[in-house]
């Protein structure tokens, strides 16, 4: 049975007084802009109507599907070969991140472009603009920096804010574009595209107007000595003027220590210029068990904005949002952290600390058997979702490190210092390890973790009400919307009847594995394969027909 730690009635019911005016309002806009739509929160919830139950994906052709062959699918486009952003909509159109391997017909970036930021029509899915991400060579990184998966794509979902588009791109840089790309011109003041998509050292390409507008670049590895490992990846949050990033700093290519212990985890960026105006100063590095991955979360308590960073040693932090830029950057202040592996995950019973790579199943001497069993530390890669009043948050690591014991937690945000025991409104530890971050919708809380259990807890107290077993593995989180959840996996999309009590509308196979998290925007679910990306709309004119 699983362990849920409760508060006493007395605790909870004051915390609730407390934190009732934290509650984040529903908003009438109907786009989804950025990672978590509206919600700064990152709460993958949306109250987008009429949605369908089911959907035929419909015959695939090179370019995209024949809606003529589909069922409730309203234009379908292929991407490329690996997508696991995802898709954000805003002001008519549909923003995504892909590696786009289609391009190796494009005589000018086959041989450098490691990914792609594309923007579509949202009405039509016509291609509107698109600007190729160059591949990162050695520069400026260590000899034995473990940086080989840029083939990935851009991972991150874009951020819409004003008719600019912030990407954390699979180079470790953060770009600011123009929504409209080129076909309005060259904005400035970044104006040298062609060389930025052609990389270092080699001739500039041509433009055409369906490049992006590239407006600034930030290089985290040129500019603060970051390190990568395996991807770059982290949903940019763009608030107030700021944009709010995490490093993706990580460990050398042996997985034994981090190579730039020092540099900053979380950064903070004018949206308007790029300039950098403050970072963390935790030092995570020197804790660092894999990588920094996690999408950081904003809320208000209390009558300030916090914002909430899972980190790679395991920690989730609350730093005070940025008010004003100061002449010089500054180091971002620390309001609480709260240690997400228990003891019993971290030491022996001797006390002796637990290696974090021995629960990796590929190593010769694991003791796990990637049956979901073992035990041991995990960092955070899961966003932190910020929901009246509390951040709710669970531990995992890389899918390539098997299958283990994960953990999901839920904290009181409104304390201080080091909350990990004082800020525990309860933890559920029947969760294995888990990429993804949770939905809460009328008190419920949809959670899942990496081999595809799909649970239903009480949002309050931890109680699980229901499991249901997607039977494959699932990276991407749950989205809630028109009284369903919708979530991809590794083999089949499936969508499930919100409630209280487990209930499968549809099973559907994609043709390849879904391992991003689908989005609802102005009536139209939108969902992405590793190689198409469809929107999904009530057929109506079929439904007419059968009434």
């Amino acid at each position: 049975m699983p362990r849920t730690r409760p508060i006493s009635h007395a605790t909870a019911l004051s915390a609730a007084v407390l934190l009732a005016a934290a509650c984040p309002a529903v908003l009438l806009a109907a786009d989804w802009p950025q990672w978590g739509g509206h919600d700064l929160g990152r709460n993958m919830v949306s109250p987008e109507t009429g949605l369908p139950d089911t959907f035929d994906p419909g015959q695939k052709t090179p370019d995209g599907i024949d809606t003529a062959t589909a069922t409730n699918v309203r234009w379908g486009v292929r991407l490329g070969t690996h997508i696991y952003g995802n898709p954000t909509v805003s002001g008519g159109k549909v923003f995504v991140g892909t590696d786009d391997a289609s391009l190796a017909g494009d005589e000018r970036l086959k041989r450098t472009q490691a990914g792609m930021v594309k923007c579509l029509d949202e009405a039509t899915g016509r291609l509107l603009w698109q600007l190729a991400i160059p591949k990162r060579e050695k520069e400026h990184l260590p000899p034995d920096a473990h940086y080989g998966q840029q083939a990935c794509g851009v991972c991150s979902s874009p951020a819409v804010v004003d008719g600019r588009v912030y990407v954390f791109t699979s180079a470790c840089e953060v770009v600011c574009l123009d929504a409209d790309g080129l076909a309005d011109g060259n904005d400035g003041p970044f104006t040298d595209e062609g060389q930025y998509m052609a990389g270092r050292g080699n001739k500039a390409v041509d433009l055409e107007p369906t490049d992006g507008d590239i407006l600034w670049v930030y290089d985290t590895v040129a500019e603060l000595g970051v390190c990568p490992h395996d991807v770059a990846s982290c949903s940019a949050l763009v608030v107030d003027g700021f944009v709010y990033v995490g490093t993706s700093n990580g460990v050398d290519g042996p997985h034994g220590r981090c190579l730039r212990p020092d540099a900053p985890s979380l950064i903070v960026l004018d949206a308007k210029t790029g300039r950098l105006v403050a970072t963390d100063d935790e030092k995570i590095g020197r804790r660092m068990y894999h990588c920094l991955w996690a999408p950081p979360s904003m809320g208000e308590v209390n009558g300030r904005k916090l914002v909430f960073f899972g980190g790679g040693d395991g920690v989730c932090y609350a730093f005070e949002a940025v008010r004003e830029a100061r002449p010089e950057p500054f180091h971002l202040a620390k309001v609480w952290s709260y240690d997400c592996n228990p003891p019993e995950y971290k030491y022996f019973p001797d006390g002796k600390e637990i290696p974090y790579y021995r629960g990796d199943k590929r190593k010769k001497d694991s003791p796990n058997k990637g049956d979901g069993t073992y035990v041991g530390p995990s960092q955070i890669i899961a966003t932190p979702v910020f929901h009246n009043g509390r951040v709710y948050v669970a531990i995992g690591q890389d899918p390539a490190h098997g299958r283990g014991r994960g953990m999901l937690h839920c904290i009181d945000a409104t304390k201080t210092g080091d909350i990990t025991k004082t800020g525990c409104l309860w933890t559920f530890d029947d969760l294995e390890r888990t990429l993804a971050g949770v939905a809460i919708a009328d008190g419920l809380l949809y959670a899942v973790d990496l081999p595809g259990r799909l649970q239903c807890l009480d949002a309050d107290t931890g109680k699980r009400l229901w499991l249901h077993d997607l039977k494959a593995e699932t990276w991407g989180t749950p989205l809630v919307a028109d009284g369903k959840i919708y979530i991809g996996t590794k083999s089949r999309f499936h969508i499930l009847a919100a409630g209280r009590e487990p209930k499968e509308l549809a099973r559907i196979s994609l043709g390849a594995p879904s391992y991003s998290t689908p989005v609802a925007a102005n009536g139209t679910l939108y969902v992405v394969s590793q190689n198409y990306l469809w929107a999904v709309q009530k057929d109506t004119a079929s439904a007419e027909a059968q009434q």
